[in-house]
């Protein structure tokens, strides 16, 4: 059986980016998540090395078989939110399955975040990253269309990948 998690780094719990995590998790395992982690939810645990509530996800997370990680772009770049979860995970072997890097921002200028900037650190970690980050401008978080293209071309390696773990 395929688990699935989701992991948002967006300091507004229950946010557009959650949503759009969610849909692309929904999209590429065809069942609602096994398990969501909305970071904002977290407060100053996420802060504490010694929480073991935030321990015990970064477990869950990490053998999950299909992980979305998801931020909005801020700076340029994913969330401080988000690094200190990520900070958590052993390099290497943090992750033991896939990993989608997936970012939302206000326009197209900054489309190669996800590819730059958080699938190398997913790498790092230990997740396999099929094909390219997903970037989808926040206006178009609830748009299907947004998704399809990027969809087409990754599902069936994340399919080929999650089928060859199993």
């Amino acid at each position: 059986m395929t688990t699935t998690a989701v992991v948002v780094g967006n300091p507004k719990p229950q946010s557009r980016t959650l949503a759009a995590a969610t849909h692309v998790a929904r999209e590429l395992s065809g069942a609602e998540p096994d398990l969501v982690v909305d970071l904002a939810t977290l407060g100053p645990a996420i802060l504490d090395w010694s929480d073991p509530t935030v321990a015990d996800l970064v477990r869950q997370v990490g053998a999950a078989d299909l992980v979305v990680v998801a931020s909005p772009t801020y700076k340029g770049a994913y969330t401080g939110l988000l690094k200190l979860f990520l900070d958590r995970f052993a390099g290497g072997t943090g992750l033991s399955g896939v990993s989608v890097p997936l970012m939302l921002g206000g326009s197209p200028a900054h489309a190669l975040a996800p590819e730059l900037l958080l699938r190398p650190v997913l790498t790092e970690i230990g997740g396999t990253v099929p094909g390219r980050g997903l970037y989808v401008v926040d206006a178009r978080h609830d748009d299907p269309a947004a998704y399809a293209d990027w969809l087409a071309a990754t599902a069936p390696v994340v399919a080929a990948l999650l089928n060859g773990a199993a």
